[in-house]
């Protein structure tokens, strides 16, 4: 870092801590640093361009769409909360596993991101927060999800460095971190193996084999089996219970028999299912249950011994669940 700043190393130091501890959008703000040094940071300090920027909820929630210098776009989205602001953010352009519910998916994958561009959405919205807190919820980022654009566990090295500087440069909590996945089976194993013990959402959205292959490919690959076995092992290393992330869509995975099939699953892990109403898509013929379907599902689950809860969505007028902003922009 230093080097990128120029001059005494110290320099690089002083940069990172603009950028990890007191983030600043305009390196102008950077008032201890040499008014050359700033000059050279204009225009180079963030890895993407800010392509648009929405507010919902009463000014509760902020969702941008970044663009890549090399053309992809990606996706953060803020959301304040009484007690917390969680930010949600995407670890790769676009996503190869192709789930066919998601928007994101629709895409095709385009790249990974950098650890640094992963990052960098953290910092971004740090600086925005700072100036123009939302309405609701600490003017900081307490909570982070890794459920935006992308599988997180397919692209493992940069999630890894990621959470380093995150976690050890920064100094968020692991437990304040959730990393979701569709059921990659390595690397839910290797990050068992970290020494950060973070929250893992495994998004299942069926519980038979037949179904989640038609839903997640990936499944074809990586079946039930041994999703669970993996989530299980996470649990047993790391002490953390895993939660699973359930996609309610109109006639596929919103049935009383998907309910029946999940709930031992979730016994067995001692996990909590969040369930979520789809957020409908140009981009996939999948249709959202309807509110009575969910509650019904939910209810079902609670009477077999499971806990679930419904999630409540957030800024659905500006599009906000992943990969969403980016399909209306590019349509």
């Amino acid at each position: 870092m230093g080097e990128f700043v120029g001059g005494p190393r110290y320099r690089g130091d002083q940069l990172r801590e603009w950028l990890y501890a007191h983030p600043v959008a305009d390196p102008s703000e950077m008032t201890n640093l040499p008014s050359e040094t700033r000059g050279r940071l204009e225009g180079a300090l963030w890895p993407f361009a800010i392509e648009t920027e929405q507010v919902a909820d009463d000014g509760a929630t902020r969702k941008w769409l970044f663009r890549l210098p090399d053309g992809p776009a990606i996706e953060a989205v803020v959301m304040g909360y009484r007690d917390r602001t969680t930010l949600c953010i995407s670890s790769q352009a676009g996503c190869a596993l192709g789930c066919t519910f998601c928007a994101t998916g629709q895409f095709g994958f385009e790249r990974n991101l950098e650890a640094g561009e992963i990052v960098a959405q953290l910092q971004w919205v740090e600086a925005q927060l700072a100036s123009t807190p939302l309405s609701v919820g600490p003017d900081h980022v307490t909570n982070m999800v890794f459920m935006g654009m992308g599988e997180p566990l397919a692209n493992y090295k940069r999630l890894r460095e990621a959470l380093r500087r995150i976690i050890e440069v920064k100094g968020m909590s692991p437990r304040r971190i959730t990393v979701s996945t569709v059921g990659v089976v390595p690397g839910m194993r290797m990050l068992a193996d970290e020494p950060w013990r973070v929250n893992l959402a495994v998004s299942l959205h069926a519980a038979d084999d037949e179904t989640r292959s038609r839903l997640v490919p990936l499944n074809d690959r990586y079946p039930l089996a041994e999703v669970e076995d993996a989530a299980r092992a996470y649990f047993d290393k790391t002490g953390r219970r895993v939660s699973i992330e359930w996609t309610l869509i109109d006639g596929a995975n919103d049935t009383l028999d998907q309910a029946a099939l999940l709930a031992p699953i979730a016994r067995r892990l001692g996990a909590h299912v969040n369930l979520i109403p789809m957020n409908p898509t140009p981009l996939t013929e999948d249709r959202p249950s309807s509110p009575a379907a969910v509650a019904r599902f939910r209810d079902n689950l609670l009477s077999l011994g499971v806990n679930a809860t419904i999630r409540t969505i957030r800024g659905q007028d500006i599009d906000a669940a992943c990969g969403q902003l980016r399909a209306r922009a590019e349509a």
